[in-house]
């Protein structure tokens, strides 16, 4: 309101009203000022408003047309494009068939009509004058090249004879890029079996199925060209054969393998038939067939690049010495192999209705369209041709891939007739002759008949079906890989390992414990097991000669008698103590030192034999035993007989000084101790068996008193000398066990009785006196003795022996057990250790994967789009 009051306020011009014309528009003209800003930008908006619609009308319609345009330039693209790719299919299957025409016409021998050749035979009469100066310069022997009628000619005999009069190498040679595909699929496929046998991982396959009499065996030889299968009256296929055809162009041989037999290469086709047949024989009668399936690979360069595998023919009935179940078995194993994505090839007999064949009620229930399936017709020649060609047609049991006619049945009858040509190739002539001579049935429905027709199409398909495979089996290995992979990560943190590093590193440990055990058969070692056991031998010693004398307590009075001097004594203990050294040191100190020594170390090699790794390689434990053994073998008697003859000084003189007679009479002193407290123990556990002291005390009277009553019987009977008196014996009041008890309590009474008589003259004085005190102190002076032996034997025993041992073992091991081993033996050993077995797996599996995704991706390349052709695309001469 106030902006109003201000404008009404300071203006005083009246507006004028300018009128143009008969339009009645007024225009009021007014002060710049009076106008708003905030008008401006609504006025230039209705100023340009229409020529902004104008402008978007027009560039959308100009759009729309150049849009029309261009879909119409790209339909017209199209269409020309397709036209284009029409003419030259046309083209070049015009220019194929006409090569194949000219490879024909200079490969086969022409039989021309009789009527073409009078036709042409007066023009050949007239030209024949001039025919040497017409001769082409660059045409051998003169001659000229063919006239349209020659050409006319060869036209008309070649459509009248047979594809297969053409030679084999010029029928079977295929297309480069197809034929490297499927090598190269096949490669994978053999890899992808190598890594795991299940459905994931499994590329196609042809699996080959039929009756017993169907004649599957004949159409595999006819596919390979030679007799390789098991010929027999009875069941010979019983297991799963998987052949592998590669073909090797420009090789000179042909030759097969078992990759599981490692037999090498196998040129002679017979001895390959042998070998199946001991294969499938072997295979138990009681099963009959086996799911174990046997490995061939053939190489040559006239089959074709194929993966068969052979089954198991159907069978009706189960004969007597065959097991009930033998139909179910065939059958659940055929089923195992024709599900997907495998290619069934049913063999069928042409003389048995199509309804009966148990191949296709087989292939019918696992693949109801016939979309994987080929039929392939045998005995053709036992049936009308025009029955023949009925069943090939497939209309009552259609497949999308058809049916093939093959003659295969005559091949053994050809060769009988003719034993200088092999029998394949009379099989394949007379099969030719065959077809040729019903060309007229067969070439007019456009059927396909031949074993070479076969092959072609089998490959067709193979390829066709492997590369439809490519994408998903890309995936599925790619998912493998990246499983394979985390494991290995998880499991062993990317650690690669070889059975070449394991076995290195196994004989690197074996041969770090033969070094650490040196410790324990060190000299000093040595010279305290030595003394243990002549220890043993001295109390033997002592225990005849001294404990078991009456007179030894007079000994032990004599010893503690001051006034008493050594050369007092009795003559009698000077000559028992000089039996006693020489007992002992005549006693084979050398053969039983050596052998404690040579035991030790059997049980060194026995404990490192046993434990880890070598409780996974029993076969190489056994080894490294025996081993050990020749060598303690082969230095026991050196060794023995070394010891013997360093130790006859002491036999006959003995010198101690003051030192060797305390340290002997300490360690007498030690082992008559330890000897009194195993006796305790002994007799205190008696005590506890028997129920006490007092019960021991008077079992030990009990049996005293029978043994005094018996000496008085046996005195009675001598004073009577009546030696057959008929005397009753003593019934006892104890059992026998408690009375055996107190037998041996007894006795260990008696030797705590004469240890602690012993042990008190080995204190006294006397004993402490010195070696001239040996009469009376003989325990001292035997102890001298064995130490002394004890340390020579030790001394001469490492010599001879333990650094002989320990000097040869390793190198042994080298020589004789590393350097022996093959490629095969290092996995093999490498493989017992289930650790390293499983290690080894996962990185084999994981490589292998690898090396399969790095093909797989190579193939990209060579994948064409697959479009397995249809059975009625292409005929008998078509080109598959």
């Amino acid at each position: 309101m106030l902006s109003l009051r201000r404008q009404a306020a300071s203006t005083t011009t009246c507006r004028k009203v300018v009128t143009y014309g008969l339009q009645g528009i007024a225009i009021f003209r007014a002060p710049a000022r009076s106008i708003s800003y905030t008008a401006i930008p609504r006025f230039m908006l209705r100023a340009f408003r229409v020529p902004i619609a104008g402008a978007t009308v027009g560039v959308g319609g100009f759009t729309y047309a150049n849009y029309k345009f261009e879909e119409l330039k790209q339909a017209t693209s199209g269409w020309l494009n397709e036209i284009q790719g029409t003419a030259t299919d046309i083209f070049d299957s015009a220019s194929e068939q006409l090569k194949n025409v000219t490879d024909r016409v200079a490969a086969i021998d022409l039989q021309a009509p009789q009527f073409i050749k009078d036709l042409f035979s007066s023009r050949e009469q007239k030209n024949g004058k001039s025919s040497g100066s017409n001769e082409e310069p660059g045409s051998p022997n003169g001659a000229k090249p063919p006239t349209d009628e020659a050409i006319v000619a060869a036209l008309v005999a070649a459509t009248m004879s047979s594809p297969s009069d053409s030679k084999d190498s010029t029928d079977d040679a295929p297309q480069n890029g197809l034929m490297h595909l499927t090598r190269k699929l096949i490669e994978i496929r053999s890899m992808l079996l190598s890594i795991d046998k299940s459905d994931a991982l499994k590329l196609p396959s042809i699996v080959v199925i039929g009756s017993q009499s169907s004649g599957k065996s004949s159409v595999l030889e006819s596919i390979v060209g030679h007799e390789f299968l098991p010929k027999g009256n009875n069941m010979v296929t019983r297991r799963p054969l998987e052949l592998t055809l590669v073909h090797t162009p420009g090789a000179a041989a042909e030759y097969g393998e078992f990759p599981a037999l490692a037999l090498g290469r196998v040129t002679d086709f017979t001895a390959i038939q042998r070998t199946l047949t001991d294969l499938n024989t072997a295979v138990p009668a009681s099963d009959c067939v086996s799911d174990e399936p046997i490995d061939l690979r053939i190489y040559s360069p006239h089959v074709p690049d194929l993966t068969l595998i052979d089954l198991p023919g159907y069978i009706q009935i189960s004969s007597m010495d065959q097991p009930e179940s033998l139909k179910e078995r065939i059958s659940g194993l055929c089923e195992k192999y024709i599900r997907e994505p495998n290619i069934i090839l049913a063999v069928c007999a042409a003389d048995v209705d199509l309804a009966n064949s148990p191949a296709l009620r087989a292939s019918r229930r696992v693949d109801p369209l016939g979309l994987r399936t080929i039929g392939v017709v045998t005995k053709m020649d036992l049936v009308p041709p025009q029955q023949g060609a009925d069943v090939l047609t497939g209309n009552r049991y259609p497949l999308h891939l058809g049916y093939v006619g093959v003659v295969t049945k005559s091949a053994v009858a050809a060769a009988k007739r003719a034993k200088d040509t092999s029998s394949m190739s009379l099989a394949r002539r007379e099969e030719d002759d065959f077809f040729r001579t019903n060309r007229d049935v067969f070439s007019s429905q456009a059927l396909m008949v031949g074993t070479s027709t076969l092959r072609r199409r089998l490959m067709d398909v193979l390829e066709s079906s492997m590369a439809s495979s490519l994408h998903s089996i890309t995936n599925a290995v790619e998912l493998e890989l990246e499983e394979a992979a985390y494991q290995f990560k998880v499991q062993y943190n990317d650690r690669r390992i070889s059975a070449e590093s394991y076995v290195a590193e196994t004989i690197d440990k074996l041969k770090s414990r033969v070094s650490e055990y040196t410790e324990h058969f060190r000299r000093p070692v040595v010279r305290e097991k030595l003394k243990a056991m002549l220890d043993d031998k001295m109390m033997d010693v002592l225990e005849q000669l001294y404990w078991v004398e009456k007179r030894t307590p007079e000994l032990t009075d004599l010893a503690l008698q001051q006034r008493v001097r050594p050369q007092d004594v009795d003559a009698y203990w000077r000559h028992k103590l000089d039996a006693a050294s020489s007992l002992l040191t005549k006693s084979g100190i050398g053969r039983d030192s050596t052998m404690l020594v040579a035991e030790g170390l059997r049980a060194f090699i026995d404990a490192i034999a046993q434990g880890e790794p070598f409780n996974h390689h029993p076969r190489t434990a056994e080894r490294l035993t025996e081993l050990a053994h020749s060598i303690l073998r082969s230095r026991i008697g050196v060794t023995a007989d070394q010891v013997e003859n360093c130790i006859k000084p002491y036999k006959y003189d003995i010198e101690t000084d003051e030192r060797e007679w305390e340290l002997g009479r300490q360690q007498a002193v030690q082992l008559f101790e330890s000897e009194m407290a195993m006796c305790e123990v002994q007799l205190k556990d008696i005590r506890r068996r028997v129920g006490g002291a007092r019960r021991l005390g008077g079992l030990i009277a009990y049996l005293k008193n029978v043994e005094e009553r018996e000496k008085q019987r046996k005195a009675a009977i001598l004073e009577s000398g009546d030696g057959d008196a008929d005397v009753t014996p003593e019934s006892y009041r104890y059992p026998a066990a408690q009375l055996l008890d107190a037998r041996h309590a007894i006795m260990y009474s008696d030797r705590l009785g004469t240890l602690r008589m012993r042990l008190a003259a080995l204190k006294s004085k006397r004993c402490r006196g010195g070696p001239e005190n040996d009469v009376l102190c003989p325990e001292a002076f035997l102890d001298v003795v064995a130490g002394k032996l004890a340390y020579t034997s030790a001394m001469f025993i490492n010599i001879e022996l333990l650094d002989h041992f320990f000097y040869e073992f390793p190198r042994e091991i080298d020589s004789r057990l590393l350097y022996d081993l093959d490629r095969r033996d290092i996995e093999e050993f490498a493989r017992e250790n289930p650790a390293i077995k499983k290690h080894l797996e996962l990185q084999e599996r994981k490589d292998k994967l690898e090396e399969v995704m790095k093909r797989l991706n190579s193939l990209s390349a060579l994948r064409s789009d697959p479009k397995p052709t249809s059975r009625s695309r292409r005929g008998l001469f078509g080109v598959f």
